[in-house]
C-alpha cells in the first residue's frame, strides 16, 4: 500500500495522480470563475446563481483536461478492434508514460505475438505440404521402377535368364529403397513429434566407435575408401541410447561414403573437450556453397554427390536431419565446418566424470 501512494505522488507515471491533480485544478479553477461570474451576474440581475457556476465550470475544466486522456483511450480501443478484425500489423501509437502507455505496450507486445504465431502457422502449413510433396515424390520414384519392371516380368518381355535375373534384382533394390525411405520417414516423424523415448546407458564411446567403425570398412572399402582412426583415449563415457547414437554415426559415415572423392579416406576422430565428448566424421569431397551449407542437414534436402556413382546406395534426404534430432535429444549439438571441399561433420555429446 506504501508503494502505491509513493507511485501515486509520481504524477506523470500515474494516472491516478493525474485524475487527482486535474480534479483539483478544475475545481479551484471552477471556484474562481463562479464567484467571479456570481458577482457579475449578480450586479446585472440582481440573483445569486454561485453553486451552479461551480457545478458547470468544474464540469467544463474537467471536460477539457482529461480530454486528452479519453481521445487516447478511443486511439487504444480502435487499434485492438483493428487487431481483432485481423489486421496484426496494426499498432497503437506509445504517447503516454502512465498505465495508459503500459496498456499501448502490451497492445503492441500481443499484437507482435499474434503475428509471430501466424507467421509459425503459416511455415508449418507451408512445411507441411512441402513433406507431403517431397514424400509423394520419392515414394513415387521407386514404386514406378518397381511396376515398370513387374509389369516386364509379367508380360514375359525379356531375351533371357540373365535379363529375367535383373530385372528381379532392380526391382529387389527399389524395394529396399522404398522400405529403407519409409523407416527414415518413421524415424524422422517419430524424433520431431516428441514422442520419441530413449533408453539411455552410460557406455564406453571408444569401444562403440571401434565396433562400428569395423563393420563399416568392408562397405567403404567397396567403394575404394579407407578409414583412419584418430584418437589416442583408451576409454571416454557418455550418456547414450545405444541404438540411436550407432544410426547417427552410421549416417555420418554413410553421408561421407556418398559425398567423398573416390579413391579417397575418411577419418573418424574422437576427443575430450572440458565437459563434453566431440566426435568428427572428416572426408574431402566437391566443395559448396554457403547456402547449401544452411540446407544439408534440412529434410530431404540432397546435396550433388563428388561423382556420378550409381552402384553408391541412395539416400532419402533424411539422414542428417535424423542424426541431429538425435544428437540433441542427447542434449548435444551437431554442426558442419567446410573449406574448399575439405568436410568434417562433428557432434558433442556430453562427458560422464
Amino acid at each position: 500500500m506504501i508503494r502505491d501512494f509513493i507511485s501515486m505522488l509520481n504524477w506523470n507515471k500515474n494516472i491516478r495522480a493525474k485524475l487527482f491533480f486535474l480534479a483539483v485544478l478544475s475545481f479551484f479553477l471552477a471556484v474562481f470563475i463562479s464567484i467571479a461570474l456570481d458577482n457579475f451576474v449578480a450586479i446585472l440581475v440582481g440573483t445569486k446563481t454561485g453553486l451552479l457556476l461551480l457545478i458547470i465550470a468544474f464540469v467544463f475544466f474537467f471536460f477539457m483536461f482529461t480530454r486528452p486522456i479519453v481521445r487516447y483511450l478511443r486511439t487504444l480501443t480502435d487499434g485492438l478492434m483493428s487487431i481483432a478484425n485481423g489486421n496484426l500489423d496494426c499498432r497503437v501509437p506509445l504517447l503516454r508514460q502512465d498505465e495508459l502507455g503500459d496498456v499501448a505496450r502490451n497492445i503492441n507486445y500481443m499484437a507482435d505475438q499474434l503475428q509471430s504465431m501466424m507467421q509459425r502457422e503459416r511455415q508449418i502449413e507451408s512445411s507441411k505440404m512441402e513433406l507431403i510433396t517431397n514424400v509423394s515424390h520419392d515414394l513415387r520414384t521407386p514404386l514406378t521402377s518397381m511396376i515398370g519392371y513387374l509389369n516386364l516380368l509379367n508380360t514375359d518381355d525379356y531375351q533371357n535368364l540373365d535379363e529375367h535375373k535383373r530385372y528381379i534384382n532392380n526391382a529387389l533394390n527399389k524395394t529396399q529403397q522404398l522400405k529403407k525411405l519409409i523407416d527414415d520417414l518413421f524415424e524422422y516423424t517419430h524424433l520431431t513429434s516428441g514422442a520419441a523415448r530413449l533408453s539411455f546407458q552410460t557406455i564406453d564411446i571408444v569401444g562403440l566407435l571401434e565396433q562400428i567403425i569395423i563393420e563399416f570398412e568392408p562397405i567403404a572399402k567397396e567403394y575404394e575408401l579407407t578409414v583412419e582412426k584418430v584418437w589416442e583415449l583408451k576409454q571416454v563415457y557418455g550418456t547414450v541410447d545405444v541404438e540411436k547414437f550407432v544410426r547417427t554415426i552410421d549416417n555420418l559415415l554413410m553421408n561421407a561414403l556418398k559425398f567423398s572423392y573416390k579413391p579417397g579416406e575418411i577419418t573418424v576422430l574422437l576427443s575430450e573437450r572440458e565437459d563434453h565428448i566431440y566426435i568428427a566424421v572428416e572426408n574431402q569431397g566437391k566443395p559448396i556453397t554457403k547456402e547449401q551449407e544452411q540446407l544439408l542437414f534440412e529434410r530431404f534436402y540432397k546435396a550433388e554427390p563428388s561423382r556420378q556413382d550409381y552402384q553408391v546406395p541412395q539416400g532419402s534426404g533424411l539422414g542428417l536431419s535424423i542424426a541431429k534430432n538425435i544428437v540433441e535429444l542427447h542434449g548435444g549439438r551437431m554442426g558442419l565446418e567446410h573449406h574448399e571441399g575439405h568436410f568434417i561433420f562433428f557432434i558433442e555429446i556430453p562427458r560422464v566424470s
